[in-house]
């Protein structure tokens, strides 16, 4: 299972749009992705259409360990689960602060389902707190979605700064792997000095020990484009909101790069602890505005089911 923390901690950078769309584009491939929303906002939950005042059990229960990853989790598409976030989130980090091994709860809470699923994407918060740590000390791979004008710059450094420190004391396979450009405007020239000083900065890091020395420009940018900010409003996908527009190609194209890149070597698990390990139970909703999937494409389930993913 790739784990990747979706991080900047600017806000309206098009993270969570990345999250959402990313995520989806991954599971019409064919590809089991769940999606955890470590956002106190819950723009995530909110994007795929739910009730973020109705989640009852979502990643503040699982951080505070009141419920299980696995029992937590909502089959919302086909391939597609999600861990919700709720207002409870806003007051985990003062609640954790005298929990030993507090930046690890998360990394230890997902642990069941590393061989459940083929991508954890973590939409993480704009801020780089307790939530942010707890994404970092689980991820292997950060994607960073930065929009190419010259204030989204100046937080990049600090950024990579604080990536740097959990790699070397919590995380140590922690990289930064891919740099996005979102709202990218073709017509401007800003972006694209942008994007040369960040191709720059990165080639200065090649062959050195930092966190960041393996990282990528995106060979292919989210270009603007108003049918991307219209499709939360709905809580739908870009995909299911407007497939043709430039927006779902974009995606399409980010996700389609994301896959064919090469995957971490996989952690040497005891057979005998892969075996112990529990079956999932997952809530499922069907998608909004959908007609019913079909029994090949996903499991419509009433209340709770066993769902054993290969």
């Amino acid at each position: 299972m790739r784990i990747i923390a979706v991080l900047n901690q600017k806000g309206g950078v098009g993270k969570t749009t990345t999250v959402v769309n990313t995520s989806a584009a991954l599971a019409a491939m064919g590809q089991r992705v769940v999606v955890v929303d470590l956002d106190p906002q819950s723009h995530t939950t909110i994007h795929f259409g739910l009730d973020a005042d109705t989640v009852e059990t979502g990643s503040y229960e699982v951080l505070t360990q009141s419920a299980k990853f696995q029992d937590a989790i909502m089959l919302l598409r086909p391939n597609l689960w999600v861990l919700p976030a709720n207002i409870n989130l806003v007051g985990a980090e003062s609640e954790l602060v005298s929990v030993v091994g507090r930046e690890t709860i998360f990394r230890e809470a997902i642990k069941t389902v590393a061989d459940k699923f083929d991508y954890l994407i973590i939409d993480c918060p704009p801020s780089l707190g307790l939530l942010t740590l707890n994404a970092l000390a689980a991820a292997e791979e950060i994607l960073i979605p930065l929009q190419p004008h010259f204030m989204a710059l100046q937080g990049f450094g600090k950024l990579l700064q604080t990536v740097e420190l959990v790699n070397k004391r919590i995380n140590p396979d922690l990289k930064v792997k891919g740099i996005l450009l979102c709202m990218f405007d073709t017509r401007a020239s800003l972006p694209k000095e942008v994007r040369a000083d960040i191709e720059q900065f990165l080639n200065k890091a090649r062959g050195s020990n930092c966190a960041w020395a393996e990282a990528q420009i995106l060979p292919v940018y989210i270009r603007t484009n108003i049918k991307l900010a219209e499709a939360p409003s709905y809580g739908k996908t870009i995909f299911e909101y407007e497939q043709n527009c430039h927006g779902a190609e974009d995606y399409k194209k980010v996700a389609e790069f994301i896959h064919t890149q090469p995957q971490p070597p996989p952690q040497n698990t005891p057979i005998a602890e892969q075996q112990a390990r529990p079956q999932i139970k997952i809530k499922a909703i069907s998608s909004p505005d959908s007609e019913e999937p079909s029994p090949e494409s996903t499991q419509r389930i009433s209340g709770q089911e066993e769902l054993n993913p290969s």
